[in-house]
């Protein structure tokens, strides 16, 4: 698989959202958007990451962004996440690991010796044409989720 890199055409996806319907990025074309690939609902980092999203959701619904958070997480579960943290974005389910296989972010990783599958916290920021503007790999949690809307100010 191509690795995604600034300049190329985000790789396009069907996946259920949270909002009971099926979400196309393509279909997002004319808006900026936020993909954030994150293992699991609930748990530490990612509700971190999450709420960040959450506190200046505004400020990228200013600069015409779309903020999509993916995971391997079902609708289900991702409702439940939405309404306790009361995350104004939607949320995706790919249980089959379409997008996250496609956007390279499925991954061998190794937790106290133990190997196992699992989602490399990575961000991708696409611009308003669909081309990928910004990859943010291996992401760390802390002061991520500004630098992010640092640079859609830099793409107006």
């Amino acid at each position: 698989m191509a690795e995604i890199t600034v300049g190329t055409q985000a790789p396009d996806f069907t996946l259920p959202a949270s909002t009971g319907e099926n979400l196309t990025l393509s279909d997002l074309r004319g808006k900026n958007v936020v993909l954030y690939f994150y293992p699991k609902d609930d748990t530490p980092g990612c509700t971190t990451q999450a709420c960040g999203f959450r506190d200046l959701h505004a400020a990228f619904g200013d600069l015409n962004t779309v903020i999509l958070g993916v995971s391997p997480d079902p609708v289900k579960k991702h409702e439940k996440f939405i309404s306790k943290y009361e995350l104004p974005f939607i949320l995706l389910a790919d249980e089959e690991h379409t997008a996250l296989e496609a956007y390279g972010v499925w991954k061998e990783k190794n937790m106290y010796g133990k190997k196992y599958m699992g989602v490399e916290r990575t961000t991708f920021l696409i611009d308003k044409d669909g081309n990928i503007a910004q990859v943010y790999p291996k992401v760390k949690v802390a002061g991520h989720v500004d630098k992010v809307l640092e640079d859609v100010k830099n793409l107006a």
